[in-house]
């Protein structure tokens, strides 16, 4: 019976016994490792079901599901050889590390300390503030989802107002809960990945949102009072303990409860090493509960108002003053800042200027980022079906659904885009095009918001994750809907028209292909043998014995001369891939084939047909003879480093060539100085669909000798 997806993760991730620890986030599982270096990362690459593997840091490592990454996660967690492994998704749990009284959580913490470098703090601060938004990522793209649907009711004139009857505003409660009720969540995240009670932080924060609580604001309160703030909002104090406290709305709000957590962290853990265990269950939370509530009350809710507030007006008055440059940096920035988990600040801002200011303005230039991202993943899927590359249309179509209609970019970079670093130099002219696109727009078309503001570039109401789904939320959409095509379809054609691989990995993908048909091939001439064909060509040559032939087959003239020999492209010494020196040739992922060390300067065809594939830094060439031998020419290693210097190119692209007709002419003093190797490799990169591909090595020859023999 075949292995399930789970199996074979974890078979490739080097078994459970590697396996610290594995948690999940929206696409991909998070695993904590004993040795990363035990990882198959081509056979995670090339898994069914396996959108992308990428290493981290240490020995942490990420396998990029998609949106049923908790299934499988849940598979893998019954799978019998994970009992004993002890991966808890929560963190909670035993793990088998060789010391039992320490939770999974621990185990990690030990395990990224090891890990960190000088910038240790950095990493932590950020790995905390996405841990504290990765869970509720669900419950916020079902949210978004519900905006979009009224939205796009109210601007079919399907409802007057999401008020309008009991049956719209259950409705507006369903998406507004999320929101409202989002500190809290929040709280609880952070205050589990500070290693806290989650739940006694959600209470903390939850104590400031109660009835209770707001009803200090009634100015009927003798030492209550109010004032209106330039944001329009109210702002309240008053005295408890005889000292000034400032109330706030901390509905909707995202940095109180960060800074609360720190703050009930360092409480927490501090008490629990002065009180006696057997009484830590009923002091520990009382005492925490007081003091940070105190505190929260006191400092930390007005200073994380103040701080929130404060980064909002800043960006709104550059969107205010520099819209143009605003509108081009967002999109320009955020290719960068996800990967890296940064961009969860400019997200929260996103929900404090709609808490703060009623709209947010930030969310219409990162659609454009979203969707340039989508495009190029959209040209990825256009190139896999060309090339009949199974595995990237697998990948790319679960990306682009996921991307499209929901939003979600991760599948896409962590499936594609930072394994085939080409995607970048396609996808960042896609962001900004699409940045020009909105600021210009925005500037001529501006929108004004509910208080009657203009503001310069497209705004919306409410928080949703920018997907096809998610434009009508937009004022101005058909700004934003013109921004994210224009951003869409550049990176998408520059995708198509400049592919994304290199040389080598384009041809290692049609290696693949071209083996997978030569069973497929096989396959069905077994099945055609087995069968016996009434209509038959006699023919008086038979001897017998000798095995009829179909009338077309007999009579047809060849097409074209057999290829039974490939020769030498440049003089030198002839040696085995086994020596070459680079670890992909010489496993022969892109077929047998021979190393020369060059004695000469000019690089000549092996081989006569058609140029598939010329670099254009000179140093690789495809070519495809009549009778479709593909063979592979590599001039140097790693020598694409050098774009060209040192390269002259004879040839392009699509040109037919002769045996001797010269490729390119190489200064190899120069990338031997560049510290490159000179072997030039050459590859029969179909080598399974041909009988026998023969090398002959270990020998001095010239231009044009016979280097490889092949049989058909």
């Amino acid at each position: 019976m075949a292995e399930s997806t789970a199996s074979q993760i974890i078979s490739a991730i080097g078994g459970p016994e590697n396996v610290k620890s594995l948690t999940h986030c929206a696409t991909r599982l998070r695993f904590e490792l004993v040795d990363a270096s035990k990882v198959d990362k081509d056979k995670l690459e090339h898994m069914k079901g396996v959108l992308g593997a990428v290493p981290q840091s240490g020995d942490r490592y990420q396998v990029v599901i998609g949106g049923g990454v908790s299934t499988v996660y849940e598979e893998i967690m019954h799978l019998p050889e994970m009992k004993n492994a002890g991966a808890h998704g929560d963190g909670s749990g035993t793990a088998s590390n060789g010391n039992s009284n320490l939770t999974n959580a621990e185990v990690k913490e030990q395990a990224r300390s090891k890990t960190r470098g000088k910038n240790k703090w950095v990493d932590s601060f950020f790995e905390f503030l996405s841990d504290s938004f990765r869970p509720i990522l669900g419950v916020l793209l079902g949210a978004s989802l519900i905006i979009a649907i009224i939205n796009v009711c109210l601007a079919c004139g399907w409802m007057s107002s999401e008020t309008q009857s009991p049956t719209t505003t259950f409705f507006q409660a369903l998406y507004k809960g999320v929101f409202y009720f989002l500190p809290i969540m929040i709280a609880y995240n952070a205050s589990k990945k500070l290693k806290v009670d989650g739940w006694l932080g959600g209470a903390i924060m939850g104590a400031m949102m109660t009835p209770s609580f707001l009803s200090l604001m009634d100015t009927t309160w003798a030492d209550t009072h109010c004032v209106t703030t330039s944001l329009g909002t109210s702002q309240c104090t008053t005295k408890v303990f005889g000292i000034t406290m400032q109330l706030n709305d901390y509905s909707g709000n995202v940095f109180v409860p960060l800074f609360m957590a720190v703050v009930l962290a360092l409480v927490y853990h501090g008490l629990k090493k002065i009180i006696p265990d057997s009484v830590q269950l009923v002091f520990v939370p009382f005492l925490c509960m007081v003091i940070v509530g105190v505190l929260t009350a006191f400092l930390v809710g007005p200073l994380g108002i103040w701080i929130g507030n404060g980064l909002g007006v800043g960006l709104s008055w550059l969107n205010g003053h520099a819209p143009f440059i605003f509108a081009i940096l967002i999109p320009m920035l955020y290719p960068f800042l996800v990967p890296l988990g940064l961009h969860w600040p400019l997200n929260a801002l996103m929900l404090m200027n709609i808490q703060s200011m009623g709209y947010d303005f930030i969310q219409g230039p990162m659609g454009c980022w979203n969707f340039a991202c989508f495009g190029a993943t959209a040209g990825v899927l256009i190139l896999s079906i060309r090339d009949r590359d199974k595995e990237m249309r697998q990948t790319a179509v679960g990306a682009l659904a996921a991307g499209l209609l929901g939003g979600v970019s991760e599948p896409s970079l962590y499936g594609i885009h930072l394994r085939f670093k080409n995607t970048y130099k396609r996808m960042l002219p896609g962001c900004l095009a699409g940045g020009i696109t909105i600021a210009i727009l925005g500037w001529i078309f501006p929108s004004t918001v509910a208080g009657g503001q203009v503001v310069h570039g497209v705004t919306t109401t409410a928080f949703a994750f920018t997907s096809l789904l998610t434009i009508p939320i937009f004022d101005r959409m058909w700004v934003y809907a013109i921004s994210i095509a224009v951003a869409f379809f550049v990176a998408m054609a520059l995708v198509v028209i400049f592919d994304y691989r290199t040389p080598e990995q384009k041809a290692e993908v049609l290696a693949r292909v071209a083996a997978a048909d030569a069973e497929t091939a096989t396959e069905t001439e077994e099945n055609a043998s087995a069968v016996q064909y009434a209509d038959t060509h006699i023919d008086d040559n038979l001897l017998p014995g000798d095995k009829p032939v179909d009338a077309p087959v007999m009579d047809a003239e060849p097409l074209a001369q057999p290829t039974v020999a490939v020769f030498a492209p440049v003089a030198g010494h002839v040696i085995s891939l086994d020596d070459c020196g680079d670890p992909v040739f010489a496993s022969r992922a892109l077929g047998e084939g021979v190393g020369i060390q060059p004695s000469a300067s000019e690089v000549f065809a092996p081989v006569s047909g058609v140029l598939q594939t010329v670099a254009e830094t000179g140093h690789a060439f495809g070519i495809k003879t009549d009778d479709g031998v593909e063979i592979l020419v590599h001039v140097g290693i790693d020598t694409v480093k050098m774009e060209g210097d040192g390269f002259q190119v004879a040839v392009k692209a699509n040109q037919r060539v002769n045996v001797g007709d010269k490729l390119v002419t190489v200064d190899f003093d120069k990338v031997k100085a560049a510290g490159y190797s000179t072997t030039t490799l050459m590859t029969v990169l179909n080598t399974a669909a041909l009988k026998s591909v023969v090398p002959m090595t270990d020998k001095d020859v010239q231009a044009g000798d016979e280097v490889i023999a092949i049989e058909h």
